[in-house]
């Protein structure tokens, strides 16, 4: 039998909204953490049915090297957070592993409707929807938290899509790993830390649009698709590289809105001050289903 780390106390103090289980119930409603949904850097994700909660989202978190502490503080957060497009925590656990219960998706990740070829494509409404979605996400996050929250990764990976194909952003806080170039730490006094830490998330806004319009999933920083953009400068030539899947169900007008935020976004590295802007004109543009 492995050897088993375990908190001598109850965490400290309770988490509003946000249920403590037991490393034992988890452990039953995952099968023993067989029902592995996907495994990645940040640890393994499992589908869970418990007796009285149903079906949810399992995520384990490898953050033992921040402390018990520091976990727990990000749980607070966490528990904190409420939008209709992010992935809403239910709860968490400490001990043998770092863990998080989230709400079901039914439908997986935007990445798996971009590659899987048995997948059925989305239609263009629904991915000017998705863009419209994740920008009022992270609007909520940059603009609506004091301080803001700049950990959070943008990626067609880290989009989960609910029975609708409504947009859940899933990694925010203490899923990122510091130091990432799409999930920036949270700043804390430096203004260019700030700056830089804003630049990222709309930089990664962008390449995600970018995702959405060809089809292809970027998961190595979006440089395929950026050195399109520096060739192309976002020109006519953009109607050739759309998602063959589409076919020609996409409206030019809003296909043209879609790419002057994805330009703003990745080309014109825009400040806070003027991303602040976009965040709120796109999401408007877009048709932002709001808080």
């Amino acid at each position: 039998m492995g050897f088993c780390f375990r908190p001598s106390t109850s965490p400290p103090g309770p988490i509003s909204f946000v249920r403590h289980f037991s490393y034992k119930d988890i452990k039953k409603a995952t099968d023993g953490f067989c029902r592995i949904i996907y495994d990645d850097c940040d640890g393994a994700a499992y589908r869970a049915t418990f007796r009285d909660v149903g079906v949810a989202l399992v995520k384990e978190v490898k953050a033992f090297q921040l402390g018990n502490d520091v976990f727990y503080q990000e749980v607070q957060l966490l528990g904190r957070l409420h939008h209709r497009h992010l992935l809403p925590l239910k709860g968490f656990s400490m001990g043998c592993k770092s863990l998080l219960v989230y709400e079901n998706v039914e439908n997986g990740s935007l990445r798996d409707y971009l590659n899987d070829p048995l997948k059925t494509p989305l239609n263009w409404r629904t991915r000017r929807q998705i863009a419209s979605e994740v920008a009022a996400a992270l609007e909520y996050l940059l603009l609506f938290n004091d301080p803001p929250i700049y950990r959070v990764a943008v990626s067609s990976s880290s989009v989960l899509l609910d029975e609708n194909f409504g947009a859940k952003l899933s990694r925010v806080g203490v899923l990122g790993s510091p130091g990432r170039a799409e999930e920036p730490t949270y700043s804390s006094v430096s203004t260019d830390g700030m700056d830089t830490a804003f630049k990222i998330v709309m930089f990664r806004l962008g390449v995600l649009i970018l995702e959405l319009i060809t089809g292809q999933s970027s998961e190595q920083g979006g440089s395929d698709l950026i050195e399109w953009v520096q060739q192309n400068h976002m020109g006519s030539s953009m109607h050739k590289l759309l998602d063959p899947d589409l076919g020609n169900d996409y409206n030019s007008h809003e296909l043209n809105d879609l790419l002057n935020v994805a330009r703003q976004c990745i080309k014109d590295k825009p400040t806070p001050s003027c991303a602040a802007r976009l965040l709120r004109s796109s999401t408007s543009l877009l048709g932002n289903n709001g808080i």
